[in-house]
């Protein structure tokens, strides 16, 4: 871990518990090798968090879409529109 906590601008207990996040999420498998901790990625569940990412993004991008074009439509009309004069309160 030191070896790793010197590739990066933070403290030595951060790379540990960075570590310990992603073991417990099931995106890292660590293995002692002697005085050695030994860390490996594993990709299929970081493959499954970005697909289900990519529908919603999909999904919103669309739902967006629809909104600006909805939203450009409704500036169009509006400016096309005489606008009315506001009554002057002579007092």
């Amino acid at each position: 871990m030191g070896e790793l906590a010197g590739l990066f601008l933070v403290s030595w207990p951060a790379v540990t518990k960075h570590v310990r996040v992603l073991q417990n999420a099931g995106l890292l498998e660590q293995r002692r090798d002697g005085r050695i901790r030994r860390c490996r990625l594993r990709p299929k569940p970081m493959r499954e968090a970005a697909a289900w990412l990519d529908r919603y993004r999909r999904l919103w991008s669309g739902q967006l879409d629809g909104l600006a074009e909805f939203l450009e439509g409704a500036s169009e009309t509006s400016a096309a529109r005489p606008r009315r004069k506001k009554l002057e309160k002579n007092g």
